[in-house]
């Protein structure tokens, strides 16, 4: 049974995480952000994006990889639903966002309409981000941009990215994924980095500071990471303004 979430986010789903789980395209509702939108969660300059290599966790069907593509920057993008085709993903895309936008209407209150003045306006931008994914979907497999892969376990050497990134998903997602997972998922990120990880939100689905945050900083200092919460340019989420930094060199 499909239950959409009341809360705007990049992947929203109906499925509790375990072991020998895997998503089905039936229990995911794809819901996609721009470039825009990532450089004011994550502070991104326009220099970050030349001339740092990105990988996004997570970033299902945003347009963000195709944006940073065309500034002809480095940027790989993981998640589950790249086990799909472009097909089955516009079709589910297209079953589904009437849907969101129902509920996006209902649960109004629960954002701040201040960059975004509408639903209509909102409904706009995250249909275009996904119009743009699935443009690129096809060559952007062939280059290896968008890879099959999902936390807490990367195929990826240690040290080869710059900056590593996870919108939407970890500390938001705490009803489904428990803190073994986030631990697990996160320091598999700071392995891959050489420089950075940032995680935005850190609100949980209930607009409250998940009760994995606290935990998380205590294990990331015990090894040696420098962390910092860092407000953003971005709330649309109620409170939802603040990204996790952990420096890893």
């Amino acid at each position: 049974m499909l239950r959409v979430i009341g809360v705007e986010c990049s992947l929203i789903n109906s499925y509790a995480h375990n072991k020998d789980l895997k998503v089905k395209l039936e229990n995911v509702v794809p819901w996609g952000r721009n470039l825009e939108e990532y450089k004011k969660m994550f502070l991104l300059s326009q220099k970050d994006l030349q001339s740092k290599k990105i990988l996004g966790c997570g970033d299902g069907p945003s347009s963000f990889n195709f944006e940073v593509t065309q500034l002809q920057g480095d940027i790989t993008s993981i998640d589950p639903i790249y086990q799909f085709t472009k097909d089955e993903i516009q079709s589910r895309i297209d079953e589904t966002s009437s849907v969101v936008s129902e509920q996006l209407r209902k649960n109004q209150n629960d954002f701040i309409w201040k960059g975004i003045q509408s639903v209509d306006e909102l409904i706009n931008i995250r249909l275009t981000a996904m119009k743009n994914f699935i443009n690129d979907y096809k060559n952007g497999k062939k280059e290896k941009r968008y890879i099959h892969q999902e936390l807490p376990k990367l195929s990826f050497e240690n040290d080869i990215f710059d900056v590593v990134l996870s919108s939407h998903f970890l500390f938001l997602y705490s009803e489904y994924f428990d803190l073994q997972f986030h631990t697990d998922s996160i320091l598999e990120m700071c392995r891959v980095s050489k420089d950075e990880v940032k995680i935005f939100p850190l609100l949980d689905l209930k607009n409250k500071k998940s009760d994995y945050l606290e935990p998380i900083l205590k294990i990331l200092k015990a090894k040696g990471f420098e962390t910092n919460i860092i407000k953003t340019d971005y709330e649309f989420q109620k409170g939802a303004n603040e990204l996790l930094s952990i420096k890893v060199a």
